[in-house]
């Protein structure tokens, strides 16, 4: 993951991909084999997206907003590094 002005780049399948293959509202998914709990809300006609993912039974979490402009995706990781969020985004399985 390369991040650059807040600019969302991977290698491959833009960050949208990955978002967009977490259903909205609340699923459980499985990450490096640990229970998530990810809640996925979507406002502004589906341009930008908030994604809390919470190990249950652990201290492990995954947060971050996305945005999609006419010009650019944008990845904002809460409090993480971008890295931590894209891994989880191409690894967790539904």
């Amino acid at each position: 993951m390369e991040q650059q002005n807040n600019t969302a780049k991977t290698t491959g399948n833009s960050i949208s991909t990955y978002v967009n293959k977490i259903p909205t509202g609340y699923s459980v998914g499985n990450y490096q084999g640990k229970k998530y709990g990810i809640s996925k809300t979507i406002f502004n006609k589906g341009k930008s997206v908030k994604l809390y993912g919470e190990e249950l039974g652990g201290n492990n979490f995954v947060s971050l907003n996305y945005y999609l402009t006419t010009t650019k995706e944008l990845l904002k990781p809460c409090e993480m590094p971008a890295q931590k969020v894209v891994h989880f985004l191409k690894n967790v399985q539904l």
